[in-house]
């Protein structure tokens, strides 16, 4: 008995791309509205232990936020109070204007549907702030999916839940090993790797390096989103 072969033109149809740091310049808004967060919780900018709390958002870049507040905060009243602060935070930074598309990436998105693949965007801010970034951006109608933790489950990165949601929901392609993942955090080349994805390609625009994404499964690592476009039509050629 022989395996099924891909009948559509390209093998890598399902493109998943995170927001922040791959698609999205924030300026770091995440930093900024996490002090705000902790800052309500009466944790002081400055301290010993603000610090501390924000080493670990920096290291945990990607994760579903209300999972990172979980483990700085304990409690699950104290968690929740955080991650409805930071996502006021951050919703005000940007209505205020702080955030734009990376160079290239609409383009790149742009040229990947052109091509007949479908593209879905992901993010580990709750479903409003993602909604706001798309709004500032311009961006509702630009792929047919966009997917917050919640929409998957609830886990977020590093788990591959909104990787495998993406696949089900579009049914864009019949194998994972089809799917090309793009992001700027570890986590993300975690989520990728964990998916069973063909193509896990880290970029240099965000929260961490080379070194970081390579010990974390990227099979590439990019200038930035706007080189994906090729790197995947090489893969095919």
């Amino acid at each position: 008995m022989t395996s099924a072969t891909p009948t559509t033109a390209h093998p890598f149809g399902l493109v998943v791309l995170d927001m922040a740091g791959t698609t999205v310049a924030d300026g770091g808004l995440v930093e900024q509205a996490f002090s705000a967060a902790a800052q309500r919780l009466g944790v002081q900018p400055g301290s010993d232990e603000h610090a501390r709390q924000l080493a670990y958002v920096r290291a945990t870049m990607g994760e579903s936020k209300i999972s990172v507040f979980r483990h700085l905060f304990g409690d699950e009243d104290r968690a929740q109070q955080a991650n409805t602060a930071f996502e006021e935070a951050y919703g005000e930074l940007v209505d205020g204007g702080r955030i734009a598309p990376l160079p290239g990436a609409r383009e790149a998105i742009e040229r990947l549907t052109a091509e007949g693949r479908t593209v879905v965007l992901t993010t580990g801010f709750a479903r409003p702030t993602q909604d706001a970034i798309l709004t500032a951006l311009g961006w509702h109608d630009l792929v047919p999916l966009t997917l917050c933790p919640a929409d998957a489950g609830g886990r977020g990165r590093p788990y591959p839940d909104m990787v495998l949601a993406a696949f089900l929901r579009t049914a864009a392609v019949d194998d994972v090993r089809r799917i090309a993942v793009a992001g700027d955090t570890s986590y993300d080349m975690l989520s990728g790797v964990r998916s069973g994805a063909g193509i896990v390609a880290g970029v240099l625009t965000g929260a961490h390096d080379e070194d970081q994404l390579t010990r974390h499964g990227a099979t590439h690592v990019l200038g930035s989103v706007a080189d994906l476009p090729d790197l995947i039509a090489r893969a095919e050629a």
